[in-house]
């Protein structure tokens, strides 16, 4: 796979490929919540990682913490490219 489309983040998932998941944000939410820096902050830092694995599935369902997902991210990453943007207003 190498691209997802507009609205792949979106709750009900429609998005995403067969066999996809979301696990659960900072928002407590299982869709991208989108930048929400408050107003008057200084820009804040959104970093956006995607993996390359050497298994087709990490063993966990989309009820796990993210610090799980995380924790099994790591034993099965091969590689990995983040951006980091930044946004304020």
């Amino acid at each position: 796979m190498t691209e997802l489309p507009a609205g792949a983040g979106s709750s009900d998932g429609a998005g995403l490929p067969a066999g996809a998941f979301s696990v659960r944000n900072d928002y407590g939410t299982k869709d991208f919540g989108g930048a929400a820096p408050p107003q008057g902050d200084a820009p804040h830092r959104y970093v956006f990682t995607v993996y390359a694995l050497d298994t087709d599935k990490l063993g966990v369902d989309s009820d796990v913490s993210p610090a799980v997902a995380g924790f099994n991210l790591r034993f099965h990453t091969i590689a990995r490219a983040s951006i980091v943007p930044v946004y304020g207003h």
